[in-house]
């Protein structure tokens, strides 16, 4: 039986929620306002959540009026998402790397670095191909991710965190390009427990090559959550909108 890679485990546990219940959602939220006014879809617009997770971006993206479907590895997720279904609002558990519909969609979204986790870069050009093919040609990709230059400048590499009855202790590093998130803690009956976080350190140079053999072109890129320009040493995000 296939050993399950580190984002099938961590992100259908219970505890993920749990260390990242604080998360700045109205941060999330005005970004995602900004991206529809910057980029203007048509009403009804067919529209892609990439790695939906729990759909709440679906949803506030369906409430302008669009026709949103969310996918998501996790069945977890997506069960909890299928609670807000409704007639332009679906959501499939779907692995990124195989397409999905072909040619159907006017926007993809893949939000909150929700991309990279991948240990070969076969399989993050399977991903890019399979965003490609979903949609119509102009349709307009958007891929919010970290920006490897900044978060490696200033990496914190241990912390200490307390949620709920859990003491999670945090260690960080940069390990064959890829930035290692170790988390380790206890679980209310003392068994010790470990999970790592594994995201590749990509620059906007890989994106560029990645998303090149998938015919994607770039037409825009910002540096934060308020579509500030990039800037490559000092954005906090990068924040990607490319065209088929």
């Amino acid at each position: 039986m296939k050993k399950k890679d580190w984002y099938e485990n961590w992100f259908s546990s219970k505890y993920y929620s749990i260390l990242y219940q604080d998360r700045d959602e109205t941060e999330a939220e005005q970004f995602i306002e900004r991206l529809v006014a910057h980029l203007q879809p048509k009403q009804n617009s067919k529209m892609l959540d990439i790695a939906c997770g729990e759909g709440r971006h679906a949803i506030q993206l369906v409430e302008h009026g669009y026709d949103v479907t969310g996918i998501d590895l996790s069945y977890k997720s997506i069960l909890k998402a299928k609670e807000a279904e409704g007639d332009n609002l679906h959501f499939y558990v779907h692995d990124m790397r195989f397409p999905f519909y072909m040619n159907y969609f006017d926007y993809s979204f893949n939000f909150f670095t929700s991309f990279g986790y991948f240990d070969k870069k076969r399989d993050h050009e399977m991903a890019a191909k399979s965003f490609a093919r979903g949609l119509k040609k102009g349709g307009i990709l958007v891929v919010d991710y970290l920006n490897a230059n900044f978060v490696l400048n200033n990496l914190v590499t241990e912390a200490v965190i307390e949620k709920e009855e859990y003491t999670f202790n945090i260690t960080k590093s940069v390990v064959d390009k890829h930035i290692i998130k170790d988390i380790r803690f206890k679980d209310t009956e003392g068994k010790d427990l470990h999970y790592a976080e594994r995201v590749a350190a990509f620059t906007l140079t890989d994106f560029l090559e990645i998303f090149g053999k998938a015919n994607l072109t770039l037409v825009d890129s910002f540096g934060d959550y308020h579509l500030n320009k990039y800037d490559e040493q000092n954005s906090p995000r990068l924040v990607m909108v490319f065209q088929k």
